[in-house]
């Protein structure tokens, strides 16, 4: 049996099967083990991590503590509640038609942050024209079909990561941003910055930025210094906005004040600042990398979710009704056994999108020719939730 427990409450011999911690970086080899002692716990404590989930199969147990099923029907029941609307009024361009345009996009914004990577290397000053031109199209794509974008910014190898993940926050900024109103000057700005959020990272030593083994404690305060070195490096570059400096120095901010590097706490951090951390820790979840595991794009808002100590209830709620329950380009199965993926939003409700069924659980030859079904139409099929797409050794990207 899974159970949430407060850090205070641990023992040693308890099992721990998730530390429950998501961005926060821990110094154990994996997210599940079993405690051996006081001072794996007082390690735990300082981390600042507060509730773990405890597999009392494994370990001791203790009373009084929820049980995760229970847990997660609350917390279901809650973003189930997230249900109003995902677009405007703007009339969308097709996703299959768009996708084609956001490739070229996405390349394009690839070789831009590259370059601007091996420029920061090298102390070579930022070409912000560059940034703005691809930023530019990128905003005009989004406001096409924001999903065309944000499908391809999942699409990334393990070895590509900082570069791809500087895509994909850009992409969910500007589309998060143009959800909660911001304008295109606005939209522009917060695009550049989340582009730049870690541009950092390149003055940080190369064996420790791409090390595919736990840091160490110097090792990991050494990473930690990327959110300074980007603030300064955006701070002195000729055409930045104070609005992009603010989402740089800001996306490692938690408002329980346990993030860094100020440790700012509630509304000391701008909603922008708060917007992208979000995007960002989203993003790293649903990102395949050599010591963690991809999250699927639901369990990670879930995750966001429950996470209320280190994020805005309101923004989160707001960033499901962005992407939606069930993302454009997720897996999803429905209660009648078929397996689909999700093409577009429900235009009222986010629990009703359109899907491409591609497999049928109930039957001995389970892959089916592809067909659309639209849940908001009133048939009788309902998603009853999320399936992990390696289980079933489907790629739902080949399906749009």
């Amino acid at each position: 049996m899974i159970k949430k427990v407060n850090v205070k409450h641990l023992s040693p011999g308890m099992f721990i099967h998730d530390m429950n911690c998501g961005w926060l970086r821990h110094p154990f080899l994996k997210n599940s083990i079993k405690i051996k002692d006081a001072a794996a716990i007082r390690k735990i404590s300082e981390l600042g991590i507060q509730e773990v989930y405890i597999d009392t199969d494994r370990g001791p147990d203790v009373e009084h503590f929820p049980v995760r099923e229970a847990l997660d029907r609350e917390i279901q029941k809650a973003t189930d509640k997230i249900t109003g609307p995902k677009y405007s009024s703007i009339r969308k361009e097709p996703l299959e038609k768009e996708i084609i345009r956001a490739r070229e996009i996405k390349d394009e914004a690839k070789q831009t942050v590259f370059t601007i990577m091996e420029e920061v290397r090298f102390g070579r000053p930022i070409k912000t024209e560059k940034v703005e031109k691809v930023v530019d199209k990128m905003v005009d794509s989004i406001f096409r079909n924001q999903d065309a974008l944000i499908i391809l910014g999942r699409i990334k190898q393990a070895d590509e990561y900082t570069y791809m993940h500087s895509l994909s926050v850009c992409v969910l900024m500007i589309s998060f941003a143009k959800h909660l109103g911001f304008n295109s000057r606005q939209l522009k700005e917060i695009g550049v910055g989340a582009m730049l959020h870690d541009v950092g990272k390149m003055q940080v030593p190369e064996e420790i930025l791409n090390s595919k083994r736990i840091l160490n404690d110097h090792e990991y305060e050494l990473m930690k210094k990327h959110v300074e070195y980007s603030h300064l490096f955006l701070e002195k570059t000729e055409g930045i906005s104070e609005l992009s400096v603010i989402i740089a120095s800001q996306h490692h901010e938690r408002l329980d004040g346990k993030g860094y590097p100020n440790c700012l706490k509630g509304d000391d951090i701008s909603i922008c600042g708060q917007a992208a951390a979000i995007a960002d820790v989203y993003d790293a979840m649903t990102s395949q990398r050599c010591y963690q595991r991809r999250y699927e794009p639901t369990e990670v808002l879930k995750k966001l979710y429950e996470w209320n100590d280190s994020y805005s209830k309101d923004l989160v709620q707001q960033f499901i009704r962005c992407v939606g329950i069930y993302p454009v380009g997720s897996l999803v199965r429905l209660e009648s056994g078929l397996l689909g993926v999700v093409l577009d939003q429900g235009k009222e409700n986010l629990l009703q999108p359109s899907v491409r069924i591609v497999y049928d659980t109930r039957k001995a030859r389970q892959v089916v020719p592809p067909y659309d079904l639209d849940l908001s139409k009133g048939g009788k099929d309902i998603v009853s939730g999320y399936e992990v797409a390696e289980k079933w050794n489907i790629r739902p990207e080949l399906y749009l």
